[in-house]
């Protein structure tokens, strides 16, 4: 079953099992064998544009280009690791990799763009759809997911634009196509898009018994002190482990027409410091952002808190707040227990809630919730 040498992504997750660095898993490996088969349909070059195109039940052009991939199944399969295998090997030019979460927050910005300079007189979305196409042929999302009713009434017609032109998509997600946005408002207006995710991708399930993520988890520490370079050291070690060893990028988030920076970020993971979370003039909706952008957040640098550090405090507690109920996993590395960060001064009565969720962080019971985007 590990015999095969294409260069492809099925020759480099059987390497990576035989390396022993993962554990054979045989849905990861038809997942593989699916991406194998776009690869090789890539290999010849750029896809054409399907001109013509239409959606919502109208004429359809022959499609002129390979189907794309739409990987799901629960948190900590394999999803993210089988797409960058796959868009590692995949010689293209024109290729993107980006967290959903971002491109959108990059369409909505592009619109508003565009909607000013024409006073909202054209449609800016087979523009953007052009534009984005000329950037990449290929388009891999991470963490595809739609929460937002504005999304929602953009993905029909841009995915239309974006097919038209003859882009592969490729999206892992936890959700299959059908369960998307289910229960959201207006859903019977995003329904055509699920009709084109279906009809123009390759629907695979990567629903495995092992979620492998919450194995690490369950098992590795996830709260260090006293601080000390051992204690960053181990977090290092932890987001390396569950960024895959992947290449860190600085991410932007967009909050309310702010730019929050998230220096290094890599497969839904950010490693942060209390300096650039807490020291800084950030609030709830910060947080929520960044709670909804990444399943985990490694913190280091969590002082002794006191009057003193009243403001960080009350950041701090935001932030852990908001981080709780999108049960976001935390690995960190702080001064003292929770129960000892607070201990005297104006809030410490009120921080033995954050304590108490900060202990409870660590537990297994919730290092097996599903993260809340």
């Amino acid at each position: 079953m590990l015999e095969h040498d294409s260069g492809g992504p099925l020759a480099a997750y059987h390497a990576l099992c035989t390396e022993n660095d993962i554990s054979f898993d045989p849905a990861q490996e038809r997942a593989a064998q699916r991406l194998e088969a776009l690869h090789g349909a890539l290999a010849g070059g750029a896809p054409k544009p399907a001109r013509g195109f239409r959606l919502f039940g109208r004429r359809k052009a022959a499609e002129a280009g390979p189907r794309g991939v739409y990987l799901h199944g629960g948190v900590g399969r394999g999803k993210t690791m089988l797409m960058d295998l796959f868009f590692d090997a995949v010689q293209l030019e024109r290729k993107r990799r980006v967290h959903f979460h971002a491109f959108m927050q990059e369409v909505h910005k592009a619109i508003n763009v565009a909607n000013r300079e024409t006073e909202g007189s054209d449609d800016p979305i087979p523009v953007l759809a052009r534009q984005i196409a000329e950037e990449a042929c290929l388009l891999c999302f991470d963490e595809f997911h739609v929460t937002d009713i504005a999304d929602a009434m953009i993905l029909g017609r841009l995915f239309e634009g974006l097919f038209t032109e003859g882009v592969v998509p490729v999206m892992t997600s936890n959700r299959h196509p059908d369960e998307l946005y289910k229960g959201g408002l207006n859903r019977q207006l995003f329904l055509p898009f699920i009709e084109i995710i279906n009809d123009r991708l390759d629907v695979v399930s990567l629903d495995g018994p092992q979620d492998y993520r919450q194995l690490f988890l369950k098992q590795a520490r996830l709260y260090h002190t006293p601080l000390s370079p051992a204690a960053e050291a181990e977090l290092g070690r932890a987001f390396e482990r569950l960024s895959g060893g992947g290449a860190l990028e600085p991410v932007t988030l967009h909050v309310q027409g702010r730019a929050l920076s998230i220096p290094r970020a890599a497969k839904g993971v950010a490693r942060l410091s209390f300096a650039e979370l807490c020291e800084q003039p950030l609030g709830a909706a910060d947080y929520l952002t960044l709670a909804t952008a990444f399943h985990t957040i490694v913190l280091g640098g969590i002082p002794r808190l006191g009057k003193e550090k009243r403001n960080e405090a009350k950041r701090f507690v935001t932030l852990i707040d908001v981080l709780y109920e999108h049960k976001v996993h935390l690995i960190c590395a702080a001064d003292a227990p929770p129960s000892e960060l607070y201990q005297a001064g104006e809030g410490a009565f009120e921080f033995a809630r954050t304590a108490s969720r900060l202990t409870e962080m660590q537990s297994e019971d919730y290092v097996s919730e599903r993260h809340v985007p």
